[in-house]
């Protein structure tokens, strides 16, 4: 099997500060910005990798979720505990030098006890953002 990883989804709330901390902070290339009844679907990547995307979608905008269930995503992004995004960079400290200005710091650049060294903030949305030195 040849399978590879197209596109992931986190939610936003607010997509022109998801677009500003996407595009602006982090130097994605927006792919896509498409509108549909007063909601926005945001398609970023990184630059030179237009395999692999991320899909910044309006919360529980599936027709399938109910109200319910879409009022539970909101409280949870809210608290910072739905979405999650694991980055990697080859020059953490620089790489967190340039985010600790714009973004909520959750953990500054630590040696993990499982072998690797990374960082954590939040994009506007609440979702935890970790980025991992390449090694």
């Amino acid at each position: 099997m040849d399978i590879t990883i197209h596109a992931s989804f986190l939610p936003h709330d607010d997509p022109e500060a998801s677009l500003a901390f996407y595009r602006d902070t982090l130097g994605f290339e927006v792919r896509d910005d498409v509108g549909y009844g007063g909601k926005r679907w945001i398609t970023v990547g990184p630059v030179g990798q237009p395999a692999t995307s991320i899909v910044l979608t309006p919360p529980a905008a599936d027709p399938g979720v109910t109200d319910d269930e879409r009022r539970v995503v909101v409280e949870m992004m809210a608290k910072g505990t739905y979405g999650a995004l694991l980055l990697a960079t080859p020059d953490l400290d620089d790489t967190f030098a340039r985010l600790e200005s714009t973004a909520e710091v959750v953990q500054e650049p630590t040696e993990q006890p499982y072998g690797v060294r990374d960082c954590a903030v939040r994009d506007p949305a609440g979702n935890l953002i970790r980025i991992q030195e390449r090694r």
